[in-house]
């Protein structure tokens, strides 16, 4: 009986055995199919969209200003855009401050107004006594056009007051009423001229630009007035600058003398698509300096300083000019 007790318990606990098996058989297998649903809707489920960007309002990037970075020794300064007739940059634009031999392209322009293409120059002796020996010698005979290249190449004084005396008495004979001395009536041409082309801050003294005394330049105006004197040159005269773009010029005169032009601007490598540059300097001016130059195609710009120093007005130009050039690229 006992044995038959101890048969029944054995087949009672095989029963509850297998019936746990099943039980942890079923659980585990519950638990696989569940991770697998899980991983199944993770991996199939598309990821949230991020949100839309505001395409009307975009991130608002500065760049720097390429004039911002400028270090100039000019109490005035511009860089005018002749085609946009704006400038670029400007500093003390319409100050108006001593020209010195700037004013000898209001000379060149006013002398090729007076007198004819083919007229011949004859140096008279008392137009050498001005400051400045450049070369000329006493009654050396030059076409027109050589000697106006030759006032700007070099700066000329006694140049510009060989031209200031013939074309003043040229100018005398249309107006014989005039009292005054051919120079002088020269002058006032020059002034009048200024007036003609709206050059309000501009006036001249004499036709070389040089201080009269301690106390007074030869020509006032602003760097702004210069821009456009130039711009009216090139305009309407380019070919009485064209000469300026050289380093050195060899201008033989009339009388067979072979003069060594030499130009005043010694940064005329340094600026790209040169079309013109003209330098002044005297105590009371300081260093001036204006160029005229190509930034692309058929873009011509204009750089001024006045009242530097001699040797930081060309600093001042080239700093001027690269400025001008990053500022158009971007």
């Amino acid at each position: 009986m006992e044995k038959t007790q101890n048969d029944q318990l054995k087949r009672r606990d095989r029963g509850e055995l297998s019936y746990i098996r099943v039980v942890i058989f079923f659980s585990i297998l519950g638990l696989i199919v569940t991770s697998l649903l899980i991983f199944t809707k993770e991996t199939t489920t598309p990821a949230r969209p991020s949100p839309p960007k505001n395409s009307e309002n975009p991130p608002i990037i500065l760049k720097k200003n390429p004039f911002d970075d400028l270090n100039l020794e000019a109490r005035a300064a511009i860089v005018w855009d002749i085609n946009k007739q704006k400038s670029l940059y400007e500093y003390n634009s319409e100050a108006q401050l001593p020209l010195a031999s700037l004013t000898k392209l209001m000379t060149v322009l006013v002398a090729s107004e007076l007198l004819p293409d083919e007229y011949i120059i004859t140096v008279e002796e008392d137009s050498l006594l001005e400051e400045g020996d450049s070369g000329l010698f006493a009654h050396e005979k030059w076409n027109l056009s050589d000697m106006l290249d030759f006032i700007l190449v070099v700066s000329s004084n006694d140049g510009a007051n060989v031209i200031a005396s013939i074309a003043g008495a040229a100018r005398m004979q249309m107006s014989p009423q005039s009292d005054d001395s051919p120079e002088a009536t020269f002058v006032r041409a020059m002034n009048s001229k200024s007036t003609n082309i709206n050059l309000s801050q501009t006036y001249f003294i004499n036709e070389t630009g040089l201080d009269p005394n301690s106390r007074m330049s030869g020509g006032y105006g602003s760097v702004k007035d210069v821009a456009l004197l130039m711009e009216y040159i090139l305009k309407e005269h380019p070919t009485l600058v064209s000469a300026t773009v050289y380093k050195t010029l060899d201008i033989t005169s009339l009388s067979g003398i072979t003069h060594t032009a030499t130009n005043t601007n010694k940064i005329i490598g340094s600026i790209p698509g040169l079309i013109a540059s003209k330098t002044g300097f005297t105590d009371l001016a300081g260093g001036n300096l204006i160029v005229a130059y190509n930034a692309g195609l058929n873009r011509p710009l204009i750089a001024v300083v006045l009242s530097s120093t001699q040797e930081g007005r060309f600093s001042d130009i080239v700093q001027l000019v690269e400025a001008s050039l990053l500022s158009l690229s971007e």
